[in-house]
């Protein structure tokens, strides 16, 4: 392997569609990418929210708030059916393939978990070089009609990482907008963030740039895309699906800022694309000199953040269960 630079991280926005609905067949299709990148150079690749295996968008397009529906009611089965239990070892493959590679991996994926039942999380998985599923991050507060589908997260996930030069952390979608949230990715060192999203340069274009000159930190934000091919005829409700879901549902808008808030690569939209930059960690402490949101900028003496960790649960089960 070519020695990389102490300085410089390459990361890669993989922009790309879901095979809408179906699991293992998403992360077959995030393996070749996660590849593609790997032997293009980069050291991360970065993949958008809820990808694995797609973002809910029929609830919006369906009457999806219609309550004992029997549409909704079977979408939602099957959502859960597909959706990835990391426990069970769906992503142990793609694990494996991030250690072959030696590249860490960002990944939004649709979570359950056998102890919360048959809700599911909108989740950001990390996987580092060595192919370990270092955090696993819950969306603390899923947006307007994701309700419908999705549970509250928690704070178990809110960590960062060493990766090189610099230290990474992420988050899913609006809740980069959540100033405490973004606070307390920074009180761990973060000087790289990873933002992902389901798509649409809307979402994009302003916080990409605002959180940079905020953190004076590099961002990363990756959008999928989503389009009325992309939906699977052995879906259940096909008919009733492709005719709610037309044209494009999710355009892409991935990007990066730099830690001035320039664009390193402006959104761009409209095609699948394995989008890449090569990151300079002194860059980060060029901007710093004057501002430093956790550090020589902060008053901890006057205002300080509480992280609740803790993975939520029903309950806690105390002394000998053994028969």
């Amino acid at each position: 392997m070519v020695a990389r630079h102490p300085h410089t991280l390459t990361v890669g926005l993989a922009q790309i569609a879901p095979c809408w609905l179906r699991r293992d067949a998403t992360l077959d299709k995030v393996g070749v990418w996660l590849e593609q990148a790997a032997a293009e150079g980069c050291e991360l690749v970065v993949f958008g929210e809820a990808l694995v295996p797609g973002y809910p968008f029929w609830v919006e397009r369906t009457d999806g708030a219609r309550f004992d529906s029997r549409l909704q009611k079977e979408l939602y089965a099957h959502y859960v059916n597909e959706a990835v239990d990391i426990a069970a070892g769906h992503l142990e493959p793609l694990a494996a393939l991030a250690a072959k590679r030696g590249i860490a991996v960002y990944l939004g994926v649709i979570e359950k978990a056998a102890d919360r039942g048959h809700s599911l999380y909108c989740s950001v998985v990390y996987i580092n070089a060595n192919g370990k599923i270092a955090s696993v991050h819950r969306k603390l507060m899923p947006t307007y009609e994701e309700r419908l589908v999705w549970s509250c997260g928690d704070g178990h996930g809110l960590r960062t990482h060493p990766l090189g030069a610099f230290t990474v952390g992420g988050l899913n979608c609006w809740e980069n907008w959540l100033p405490l949230a973004r606070a307390a990715l920074y009180a761990q060192g973060e000087d790289l963030h990873v933002a992902i999203w389901p798509g649409s340069q809307r979402n994009t274009e302003d916080i990409t740039r605002f959180i940079a000159k905020e953190g004076r930190s590099f961002v990363v934000s990756v959008s999928g895309l989503m389009r009325a091919e992309d939906i699977d005829p052995a879906l259940p409700h096909f008919d009733t699906l492709k005719t709610a879901c037309r044209g494009n549902l999710a355009d892409g808008g991935s990007c990066i800022a730099a830690p001035d808030g320039a664009w390193l690569l402006a959104p761009e939209t409209g095609s699948e694309a394995l989008r890449i930059a090569t990151l300079d960690h002194r860059r980060v402490l060029e901007e710093r000199h004057n501002m430093d949101p956790a550090g020589h900028y902060s008053r901890p003496d006057v205002t300080r953040l509480t992280v609740e960790r803790k993975r939520q649960t029903t309950a806690e089960f105390n002394g000998d269960e053994t028969l």
